[in-house]
């Protein structure tokens, strides 16, 4: 067994996506038939992941070039919304979309019941205490919470968001992982490594929202 990632990261700020927020995908990144203990949004963050997957580059042309206009110094203005004082502003961006247009197309994660069982352990628990970061109330790690349920293998991860509750805008805060100098969260959902998927989207007492991505290589 390879040494699980500790790559388990949270991204807080809430930096939101250009103005078309549906999903628009095509059946081959639709990994989620049969996934009925998934959410309507749960099931969108792993569609979304996957058309990232799939084609980074385009991915970027469609849904983060068009966030430079809306870019002022370290203010994200967005038409509509309240301004986000971001910590690196456009430049973060600017290196995000640099990144994608020359990684490497990835297949496709597949969602499972013991990962996503997972990631509501920790999102349910963090809505009770409002608390950040990846070890549970019972000081569980992102580990222990994953072999719950079944086993992990080969890799294993988890990135968390606060403040955003639609998947386009989840992806992107962990694209542009703003203020992150390791861009984990990006190097997370990009990484070939990683074949299945948890995914739990709920409340946050500070935040409002927050999402749980748990990831592993292999899960039985």
């Amino acid at each position: 067994m390879r040494p699980w990632r500790t790559v388990l990261l949270i991204s807080v700020a809430a930096l939101v996506c250009c103005q078309s927020t549906g999903v628009a995908f095509s059946e081959d990144v639709d990994t989620t038939a049969g996934a009925d203990y998934l959410t309507e949004v749960e099931k969108q963050v792993i569609i979304e992941i996957n058309m990232l997957r799939t084609d980074p580059a385009s991915y970027a042309v469609n849904y983060l070039e068009p966030l430079r206009q809306y870019y002022q110094g370290k203010l994200l203005r967005l038409p509509g919304e309240i301004a986000l004082q971001t910590n690196e502003g456009v430049r973060a961006l600017e290196e995000c979309i640099r990144a994608l247009s020359s990684a490497k197309a990835r297949k496709t994660l597949s969602p499972r019941k013991g990962l996503t069982l997972a990631a509501r352990d920790q999102a349910k628990d963090q809505a009770r205490t409002g608390a950040t970061g990846h070890t549970g109330s019972d000081r569980s790690t992102v580990s222990d919470r994953m072999n719950r349920y079944g086993k992990w293998n080969l890799a294993a991860g988890e990135n968390i968001d606060y403040g955003n509750g639609q998947a386009r805008k989840i992806v992107i805060s962990f694209l542009i992982d703003d203020g992150v100098p390791s861009r984990g969260h990006r190097k997370n959902l990009l990484d070939g490594s990683f074949n299945f998927i948890g995914v739990a989207v709920g409340p946050h007492p500070t935040y409002g929202r927050m999402c749980v991505l748990d990831l592993a290589g292999d899960y039985k």
